[in-house]
């Protein structure tokens, strides 16, 4: 092993010797180059103050040398901030703000101890270093019923990993905290479970109450207790889209100094929070009480981002910093957060209001982009190409009848006809089989 990974789990071990146990073996070869064309390029770009020949960018009249069609559409920003490499952890003062706002916006995060967070390719990157570090053939993710399907790519398909669900709601139709504690006292024999908490969720859009939270939590203490090392992951992709009475924080707060047996994680990024999907720009965060252990946890997250992607892309990365600094960010965001708490708002009340009958139920939702209709004896598949099929209206069947409704892509006057075209074409198919 190369004595740079070897003094890296050193430190873990010596700092906590459950979250040592909790990498894979991916995780514990994994180290971040100190020399070589990197840190080399570093120690130059600070001390060569004549010609710095080290990194392989091209340089023109002192500057990042740059196409006219492409700067001309970027005229507003100055070269050094878009043409050169980012950081692998990103850059630095995007770094700095972001972990600003989160403290901003979870309270439950004053005075605990994170590291700060490092940029990613967007959410899924994110989640691919997760499964890296810490998923191993065989080991245990838990995730409810209810789950984005690349959960499976990234952690079984890539690392081997074993997917275990539970139900996401229990019979009052909330969140199956007990659910959750069962799946992951079931992994008692293992002493290790990774699991992966998604609010607001997708497909169903649903984020748990202050006290389904807690239950939560409680659920992970239990089985931190029992002897089960938990990686804990908060999936805050859709963070900030919360429109009724639910928690308004991540559970990273509350987990952040749970247990010794507990690393939380948190993943999130600008992605959907700022509506920049495109850009993709996300961010992985680890707490933990040990300034030695974080900075061990860093150190071999950048071997992996250095390993796959070398960094993030610059351009993307500056235009989320100016907006996060901008004085009229705040506003825009809450301009558009009610634009979609209004669309939310009206599924509801078309779908209470009586006028689908008994051809559907939903799943509770209260934030975020997406719901779930239930269909009632009707296959979820045979409606989704129906509807796309017969009347151009695209959704997502899940399972044998779940069919999710995506209202964020929807404009509020146009969601009556997006739901009757649904019912119609239930009752298409309904007619049909008879």
């Amino acid at each position: 092993m190369n004595p740079l990974a070897q003094q890296l789990n050193e430190t873990i071990e010596r700092e906590n010797v459950n979250i040592y146990a909790m990498l894979s073996s991916l995780g514990k070869a994994i180290y971040f180059p100190k020399e070589g064309i990197l840190s080399q390029s570093a120690e130059a770009k600070a001390k060569a103050k004549k010609f710095n020949a080290t990194i392989g960018i091209a340089i023109e009249g002192g500057q990042p040398m740059h196409l006219k069609v492409i700067q001309d559409t970027l005229s507003s920003y100055n070269p050094k901030d878009i043409y050169e490499y980012a950081p692998p952890a990103g850059k630095p003062e995007l770094r700095t703000a972001w972990r600003n706002k989160m403290v901003v916006e979870n309270p439950s995060l004053a005075n605990k101890s994170f590291s700060n967070p490092i940029v990613t390719n967007a959410l899924t990157h994110g989640l691919s270093i997760v499964a890296d570090l810490f998923a191993d053939p065989g080991d245990a993710v838990i995730i409810p019923d209810k789950n984005w399907e690349n959960y499976e790519l990234t952690f079984g398909i890539r690392r081997g990993a074993v997917m275990v669900e539970y139900p996401l709601y229990n019979e009052q139709d909330r969140f199956n905290s007990e659910g959750l504690r069962q799946a992951l006292l079931d992994q008692k024999n293992k002493g290790k479970a990774i699991v992966v908490l998604n609010f607001p969720n997708n497909p169903t859009g649903y984020t748990p109450g202050a006290a389904e939270g807690a239950e939560i939590v409680a659920a992970i203490r239990d089985a931190a207790e029992a002897g089960v090392n938990v990686v804990v992951v908060t999936d805050d992709a859709y963070f900030g889209l919360f429109f009724e009475d639910s928690m308004h924080e991540s559970l990273f707060g509350q987990l952040s100094d749970l247990h010794p047996r507990v690393l939380a994680v948190k993943v999130d990024g600008a992605t959907k929070e700022e509506y920049v999907w495109g850009f993709r720009v996300g961010f992985i965060t680890y707490a933990s009480q040990s300034a030695a252990l974080l900075a061990a946890l860093e150190q071999k997250t950048l071997g992996i981002i250095r390993a796959t992607i070398s960094s993030g892309p610059h351009p993307s990365q500056t235009f989320v910093l100016r907006a996060l600094q901008s004085p009229e960010f705040d506003v825009q965001k809450a301009e558009k957060a009610a634009i979609m708490k209004g669309r939310a708002n009206r599924v509801k009340e078309l779908l209470d209001s009586g006028r689908y009958g008994n051809v559907w139920s939903y799943y509770p939702f209260n934030s975020g982009y997406f719901m779930c209709l239930k269909l009632t004896g009707i296959s979820a598949e045979s409606v989704r190409t129906r509807l796309l099929d017969e009347y151009g209206v695209g959704t997502i069947a899940l399972g044998e009848t779940d069919l999710r409704v995506a209202f964020s892509c929807i404009e509020q006057p146009d969601l009556e006809e997006l739901f009757d075209t649904i019912y119609k074409a239930v009752q298409d198919i309904a007619v049909a089989s008879k």
